[in-house]
């Protein structure tokens, strides 16, 4: 394996203040879980506060299992950028674009990008996890970070 292959899905290709709600979420929250356990308590804390306790750990629960799945079966890594960075990589934009198409309720583009992500024999699971997954963050009912942005400025980039 060369570099170029090992960096495969880590070039970035846009800004989280260029994505929706659910795709921002979905991102910093696949990089703090990746992280670590102690950052994995701060997803199931943030969840929690947001959804309540019961409905918090059915989201952390599903969450869990989707990347699971992902890193099980997935067809390779999924790349990430450093959980301070603003912009963001391939892999994890088709990550968020999964997760929110999921939530939207249209499988069949789900579908297909799951079998992107990981085998086709565990992609309808995979698909099935990341609508629920989304349909939690959408409950959420958190800003996008476009909304949150200054004017123009999408800040400084760290990698």
């Amino acid at each position: 394996m060369n570099e170029n292959t090992e960096r495969r899905g880590g070039a970035a290709v846009g800004f989280l203040t260029e994505l929706t709600s659910i795709e921002a979420a979905s991102i910093i929250y696949l990089r703090l879980w990746s992280e670590g356990p102690q950052r994995q308590a701060e997803v199931c804390s943030d969840l929690a506060r947001f959804l309540g306790d019961a409905h918090g750990l059915k989201a952390m629960r599903v969450f869990e299992q989707l990347l699971e799945l992902c890193g099980r079966h997935g067809r390779r890594p999924l790349m990430r950028h450093a959980v301070e960075c603003r912009c963001i990589g391939a892999d994890e934009a088709c990550f968020a674009n999964f997760v929110a198409i999921a939530a939207e309720g249209d499988r069949e583009d789900a579908l297909l990008i799951a079998t992107l992500l990981v085998r086709p024999d565990v992609a309808p699971l995979v698909a099935s996890l990341a609508s629920d997954f989304g349909l939690a963050l959408k409950r959420m009912d958190m800003k996008s970070p476009r909304d949150m942005a200054p004017d123009g400025h999408a800040g400084v980039t760290i990698h």
